[in-house]
């Protein structure tokens, strides 16, 4: 992990937040590269789950809501997570996640305090940091950030960030319905920031305390005949493979037992990548039933049923939720795609692997030497309308295409002292190393063939 971190900030991936004035804890920033990566895969995400999918519309809800959201979800109660302190280095902890670390075969989540804390002491979990097993008692600690709204600060003003996209969707449930007029079963895509005040966020950008989700909210009738839990499982499975090729090696899905069920769902399968540090959870795909449209009706007199157009009868749909962190789909796709190749017995190099709807430039067009760089320069202007290009001239040309191989170009284009002569060009792949001489009547064709 430590190599891949070092590797996408020097290349501009990844930069460590405030980093001038010593950075700030857990806060990351994407780089022009990063920012590439990040937007080519949040559109990959769109077109397939939204755009292309007719059962689906997006939405762009508030980041602010009404504090009412929040209680009715459930958030403001028992969004908490069990904080404890060493009481011999004064470094905090989750316990929950202490006991999960010591054994992972056991759901601390179904534990209340007293068994967290008792299990922790007749097992004698250690502080990671100092190896004490001396603790404060259990405190419950807030997840949402809290903030003010107005002039004022009182309670009257408090509103909280967003901890999830996902009660957007639901309170705007009616709104879209009647507006399209749409028929069950339809879902609604989200993307968008959340904020979640971790005690213990790490992994690099695995964890954070402000994220992006990609999030559906899938509303079917429960009588139903199709199976919408297993159709959208399917559906992330094919997406993982085929459309950003993560390979199916390197994760697993993983279904719930009935014991980790939250008390509304019921099913829900983890999507579960192996990172450098071990497996994390990658996706979530929830049967959250009508929990969600119920308890918003319930507190706001709302009606938020559906009219059945077959019988006339009116049911609070249920859901199904496909959700997944935008940072930890960006960590499994360079995790999986950084590599370090031996050429030979004195050269090596890191390569990037990435697919190429992903990559942050799809091809590189480069002079042989500075004499090429007008002709080269002519090509660059040509190729960037109808491919995402970027233009090398500085250094030798093969550290140049080292550089294009760190940052995972698939395609690098040269101009050299026959380009004028032969009105072809040398075509270099990342992946084999080889190259191939094309003529530049036929080269579009071939760089959208090979970039397929």
């Amino acid at each position: 992990m430590d190599e891949l971190i070092n590797h996408l900030k020097s290349q501009g991936f990844i930069f460590q937040g405030s980093e001038i004035y010593g950075g700030l804890a857990n806060s990351w920033d994407y780089g022009p590269l990063g920012v590439e990566l990040k937007n080519k895969l949040k559109k990959a995400w769109w077109d397939h789950f939204v755009r292309n999918n007719p059962l689906n519309v997006g939405l762009d809800s508030s980041i602010i809501l009404n504090p009412k959201v929040w209680q009715a979800s459930g958030h403001i109660d028992g969004f908490n997570d069990p904080l404890i302190d060493c009481k011999n280095c004064h470094s905090r902890w989750r316990a929950d996640k202490l006991i999960e670390e010591f054994d992972s075969s056991i759901n601390s989540g179904i534990m209340n305090e007293k068994d967290i804390k008792d299990f922790i002491y007749k097992n004698q979990i250690k502080c990671p940091k100092c190896g004490s097993c001396d603790y404060t008692e259990i405190r419950k600690f807030a997840l949402m950030f809290k903030t003010n709204q107005g002039v004022l600060e009182d309670s009257a003003s408090s509103v909280y960030l967003r901890p999830e996209t996902a009660q957007g969707i639901f309170i705007n449930f009616k709104n879209i319905q009647r507006s399209l007029r749409k028929k069950l079963p339809f879902g609604v895509g989200q993307i968008g920031k959340s904020f979640r005040n971790e005690i213990t966020p790490g992994n690099f950008i695995f964890r954070t305390r402000e994220f992006e989700q990609m999030e559906l909210e899938f509303f079917f009738n429960e009588n139903d005949e199709n199976d919408w839990y297993k159709y959208w499982v399917n559906e992330v499975d094919w997406f993982l493979q085929n459309v950003i090729k993560i390979k199916k090696e390197n994760y697993r899905i993983r279904e719930h037992e009935q014991d980790e069920l939250a008390h509304y769902s019921k099913a829900t399968s983890d999507i579960e990548f192996k990172f450098p540090f071990g497996w994390g959870e990658l996706w979530g795909i929830a049967h959250r039933g009508n929990f969600d449209l119920t308890v918003h009706k319930e507190l706001s007199k709302e009606d938020l049923t559906y009219l059945n157009p077959i019988d006339n009868t009116k049911i609070i749909p249920s859901v199904i939720e496909p959700s997944v962190g935008v940072e930890r789909l960006i960590l499994a796709l360079l995790c999986q795609a950084y590599e370090e190749e031996k050429i030979d017995e004195s050269n090596s190099r890191i390569v990037m692997k990435l697919p190429n709807n992903i990559v942050p430039y799809q091809i590189a067009i480069m002079p042989l030497q500075k004499q090429q760089s007008e002709e080269a320069n002519k090509l660059f202007k040509d190729l960037i309308v109808d491919f995402d290009a970027t233009y090398d001239e500085t250094g030798n040309i093969g550290k140049r295409y080292r550089r294009q191989d760190a940052i995972g170009t698939p395609l690098v284009i040269t101009c050299d002292f026959d380009s004028q002569e032969d009105n072809s060009v040398t075509v270099r792949f990342r992946d084999s190393m080889n190259q191939e001489r094309v003529s530049k009547d036929k080269l579009k064709d071939f760089l959208k063939f090979n970039l397929a």
